[in-house]
């Protein structure tokens, strides 16, 4: 286990294994447990954090060090809002954080830090391991505000099967939702960026649709700092890496609609953002940049759409894209 610094200006990935381990581990939510999630909220939200990560063999952590004024430190995910990720990852985590107590000691002394982890399935083999070993160590306290349920939509048998699994009056609603489009004359530009400059200019691309929509009008979506940094370094590591996937919908030459999200292992997409002209709602631009999106994964054989969490009201529109759901939980552990 070490304490590791980000380069602000190195945006390729050096752990691209995360992702794997996530997949492998059947984690809720794999690309939020990547480093294309995980560093760019510490370069946008808490900068000066200091970082651990440790890797041995098929398994790895990466934690957060935050201080309190009153001297409690506690180890947290590196994403410390939303809770999506894992922070211990791949065949057998458990372990590995036992083996890296020992640094905890010399680095902390006799006050082991609390230890927050995130993104727990309640029916995955994570939780059993860590109350296994460290029970007679640690107090296992439920964080339960943070509960969410992730959800998700399978593409296999590609396009034919993911509509296949939706409701006749969903399909029928697509079509005739595409049949306006293709009348207004609205197409769609699919843009992979793979590189920071071509990152930057797709993200201004974004950012000027996003400036005419409700958000933008409501100033709460990504033209806002630190929501528009961490988007953009988000960006940014995944044209590196060449997992970015954008799609725009435009209307006689201009951009009035946009989707974004990241491909993690070759198998699973996960949106981060959608947004279009407040103007154009009534052409249902959403639904028509998630299947726009949807074909184009599909084409990839991409087998897996994560769109986030479900429970919240703002996000009930999900329900009709997604037939699975992933539960996940975080748990303190405190030293007894």
């Amino acid at each position: 286990m070490n304490f590791i610094h980000l380069v602000s200006d190195d945006y390729s990935d050096p752990y691209p294994e995360w992702g794997r381990f996530a997949i492998d581990a059947q984690e809720a939510d794999p690309f939020c447990c990547t480093a294309a999630w995980q560093f760019s909220f510490q370069e946008a939200f808490s900068p000066r954090r200091r970082i651990l990560v440790a890797r041995e063999g098929k398994s790895a952590l990466l934690f957060a060090e935050k201080i309190f004024p009153n001297g409690r430190i506690v180890l947290t995910p590196v994403e410390a809002s939303w809770f999506f990720g894992s922070p211990l990852l791949g065949e057998n985590p458990a372990a590995l954080l036992d083996d890296s107590m020992d640094f905890l000691r010399e680095t902390y002394g006799k006050k082991i830090p609390e230890i927050l982890i995130s993104g727990i399935r309640p029916e995955g083999k994570l939780f059993p391991a860590l109350r296994k070993r460290f029970m007679r160590l640690f107090k296992f306290i439920p964080y339960q505000e943070l509960t969410d349920v992730q959800c998700a939509a399978s593409l296999e048998n590609g396009l034919e099967g993911f509509l296949f699994r939706r409701s006749a009056h969903e399909r029928k609603n697509l079509k005739r939702e595409f049949k306006r489009a293709r009348e207004k004359e609205i197409r769609f530009e699919r843009v992979s960026p793979d590189s920071v400059a071509a990152s930057d200019e797709v993200y201004a691309r974004m950012l000027a649709v996003e400036k005419t929509s409700w958000k933008g009008r409501l100033k709460c979506g990504m033209t806002e700092m630190p929501a528009k940094m961490f988007y953009a370094v988000m960006l940014r590591r995944l044209a590196v890496s060449r997992f970015a996937r954008v799609v725009f919908a435009k209307f006689e030459g201009k951009d009035v609609g946009f989707i974004f999200g990241g491909i993690v292992g070759g198998q699973i997409y996960r949106g981060q953002q959608f947004s279009y002209a407040e103007d154009w709602a009534a052409f249902s631009i959403g639904h028509l940049l998630q299947m726009e999106q949807i074909a184009w994964l599909c084409q990839e054989g991409v087998q897996r759409y994560d769109m986030g969490p479900s429970l919240r009201e703002k996000m009930a529109y999900k329900r009709h894209w997604t037939e699975q759901k992933f539960a996940i939980q975080s748990w303190f552990m405190i030293k007894k």
